[in-house]
């Protein structure tokens, strides 16, 4: 099991990676939205946001406790597996190793842009 320091680090990476999405790819498919990655076996949830400006802050923080417009749950070992390539991520929803809670629009958004 991964720690919540891991976690952290990896989601770091993951806006990272996000940020080296071409501009023109961004433009074209990304819409503000609020995210929400709930860790269950480390009893966090991590808050953050999509913008055009990038995936920002997603941050354990309890006092957040809002429902956001995408909300992934994962386990530790899978969310530091997937953000450093070792989890391929349509096997991991389609085997419910990551769970997805979003609009259809989002979906499709978020398949272009991971």
């Amino acid at each position: 099991m991964a720690t919540v320091e891991e976690c952290r680090a990896a989601l770091r990476r993951l806006s990272e990676q996000f940020d080296e999405v071409d501009e023109e790819t961004k433009a074209k498919h990304v819409v503000e939205r609020t995210v929400s990655c709930r860790v269950p076996d480390l009893d966090v949830t991590f808050y953050g946001r999509i913008h055009h400006g990038g995936l920002e802050s997603l941050d354990g923080d309890a006092a957040r406790n809002h429902e956001a417009d995408i909300r992934l749950t994962i386990a530790s070992d899978d969310l530091v597996s997937l953000v450093d390539g070792r989890l391929d991520m349509a096997r991991a929803v389609f085997t419910g190793r990551i769970k997805i809670e979003a609009s259809f629009g989002d979906l499709l958004r978020l398949r272009r842009l991971l």
